[in-house]
Order: C-alpha cells, then sequence, then structure tokens
C-alpha cells in the first residue's frame, strides 16, 4: 500500500508515495557521480521519428531507428564513425556521398566514415531500421551537418557543426 511504482526503459523507480519527491535528489547525486544515465537515455526523440540505444561497447553502438512518413534526418557526415544500415520495414532512401538509392525489407547499406550522407523515409508506413556504429568515437556530437529542415545549428545542440553546401 502507498507505494509508487513507475517504470521506463531507462530505470525503474519503487518508492513510498510520501517519496516521490525525491526523485529529484536521486537525479542530481548521479550526475554529481558523473553517471552516464543522466546524458544517455535509451530511447532519444527527434523531429523525424526516435532511435533506442539496443546495445554499445567500446568501438560500436547499435540503434534501432524510427523514421515517420514523409521524414528525413540531415545531410551530415561523421568524422569518426562509420554506419551500417539494416531496413527492417518500410523504405529508405539513402544519400551516400554523390548516390541516392532505394532500400527496402532486408536490405542494407555501409556509410564509410567522412561519407556525406541522409537517411529518408519516402514511405506511407514508417521506416525502422537497425544502424551499426564502429570507429574510435562514438559521440553524438561527432556530427556535421550540411542540411537540416529542422532548422537545428549550432546554437540549438552544442558540439554539433552546421554548414551549407551546393549539391
Amino acid at each position: 500500500d502507498n507505494i509508487v511504482v513507475v517504470e521506463t526503459k531507462d530505470a525503474m523507480m519503487i518508492a513510498h508515495k510520501d517519496k516521490v519527491q525525491g526523485v529529484k535528489q536521486m537525479v542530481a547525486t548521479l550526475n554529481e557521480r558523473g553517471r552516464s544515465e543522466t546524458q544517455n537515455h535509451l530511447e532519444v526523440y527527434r523531429p523525424w521519428g526516435s532511435y533506442d540505444s539496443v546495445d554499445m561497447g567500446g568501438r560500436f553502438q547499435v540503434k534501432r531507428i524510427s523514421v515517420k512518413p514523409g521524414a528525413c534526418l540531415s545531410l551530415q557526415m561523421h568524422h569518426h564513425r562509420a554506419e551500417h544500415w539494416i531496413v527492417v520495414s518500410g523504405t529508405a532512401q539513402v544519400t551516400c556521398d554523390e548516390n541516392v538509392f532505394l532500400l527496402t525489407e532486408n536490405q542494407s547499406t555501409y556509410i564509410p566514415i567522412a561519407s556525406v550522407h541522409r537517411l529518408k523515409n519516402p514511405g506511407k508506413i514508417p521506416l525502422e531500421i537497425i544502424e551499426v556504429q564502429s570507429g574510435s568515437y562514438l559521440g553524438e556530437d561527432d556530427i556535421e551537418r550540411f542540411e537540416d529542415i529542422y532548422g537545428r545549428s549550432n546554437a540549438l545542440e552544442a558540439g554539433v557543426k552546421t554548414q551549407t553546401i551546393a549539391r
């Protein structure tokens, strides 16, 4: 009785109802101790859809990415990582340097380090892909944006470079 249980993909909290406000102090303590849980979340929402971090190691990260119908990610590049994309469902329009092509269910592609690339969902259903990142640095700040229809820039996302290139 009088117990509150809150469960998300990131964490579970079980507390007496009178102690629920203590979650703020708990997060502050985790932050003081440098715990990554306060900065890195399993599910991240973006204007184009969302991604879940499925697994992570020293030189790899696996994400499940969902792109809304008609939406696209930035035209971007990474200096320290390559990406492998596998389409689970839907249709992907992939830009990799000067090449633009479609991938459908069970097809895949490789995006080399320093390649200018974009992922778009031209379809009417959500695009679901598995992304495997590999490289010496996998931080979310290793993104140089060239075009972004959502107006994201350095002012909005610290550490992310934005520039315009002729295409």
